[in-house]
């Protein structure tokens, strides 16, 4: 018998469900509380507030359970929790002034993560099994956070390495969403078949070219546009006259 996903089964319109597992809500506090504990206060505090609401209502609202069904829907909750949750959560709790958390290590290690998640056989394992469900996000969302956590406090010191990690995530992140986005065929049918996305309006296909273009152009924008600002402040300093001695 098939097991059911972490996220209950594939719903249909007016049939979506939350998802108030008892452990996850707990764990979800937990992270609350050590966030808001590590924030100064001020506009970290709230950033760190944001994030973490960001984050409960990714993994805990409908979205959980309309992941099930649509392609689009799982990218659209790992775009909420890599590019909203994290960068806010790392800001506010984790974006202090500090030691770089190695910057090249971060980009690298979203990047091979954010890959591997969308390969149709890690994708589809993770409907599988709890266990792998949870590697999944835990993965993707600590790389995430790390990757920003390394750019907030990279970002003053060295705009010009920052803009270099930032430009390297805008196109690895567009090269995935176009080639999710412009594939021929579907290839997440193992879980995403015509039966559970046709109630919603799309075919496997119009599916898998709407999650795609929620990784290529939201994600890609918003690195590249970090890139530009690194770089033109790193331009702005070198231009800067120096001072007489």
């Amino acid at each position: 018998m098939p097991s059911i996903p972490y996220c209950g089964t594939p719903p249909v319109p007016g049939a979506l469900a939350w998802q108030l597992d008892p452990l996850l809500i707990g764990a979800l506090g937990l992270c609350g509380a050590a966030a808001l504990w590590r924030a100064p206060g001020g506009a970290r505090l709230g950033a760190a507030a944001l994030g973490w609401l960001v984050l409960a209502l990714a993994l805990v609202s409908p979205l959980c359970n309309l992941s099930v069904a649509l392609f689009s829907a799982r990218i659209g909750q790992h775009m909420l929790l890599s590019l909203v949750a994290a960068p806010l959560l790392a800001f506010g709790a984790w974006g202090s002034a500090g030691r770089p958390p190695g910057l090249g290590a971060a980009a690298a290690g979203f990047a091979l993560a954010l890959w591997a998640w969308h390969l149709p056989g890690p994708y589809a394992a993770s409907f599988a099994s709890d266990t792998t469900y949870w590697a999944m996000h835990a993965t993707l969302f600590g790389t995430a956070l790390w990757l920003w956590a390394a750019l907030w406090r990279v970002a003053a010191p060295r705009p010009d390495a920052a803009a270099l990690a930032a430009l390297a995530t805008a196109v690895q992140m567009g090269l995935l969403g176009a080639l999710l986005t412009l594939a021929p065929r579907p290839l997440f049918l193992a879980v995403h078949a015509a039966g559970v996305t046709a109630p919603w309006g799309l075919s496997p296909l119009e599916d898998q070219q709407l999650g795609g273009l929620l990784m290529w152009v939201p994600g890609g924008l918003l690195f590249a546009a970090l890139a530009l600002a690194g770089l033109g402040l790193a331009l702005r300093r070198g231009a800067a006259p120096t001072p007489a001695g």
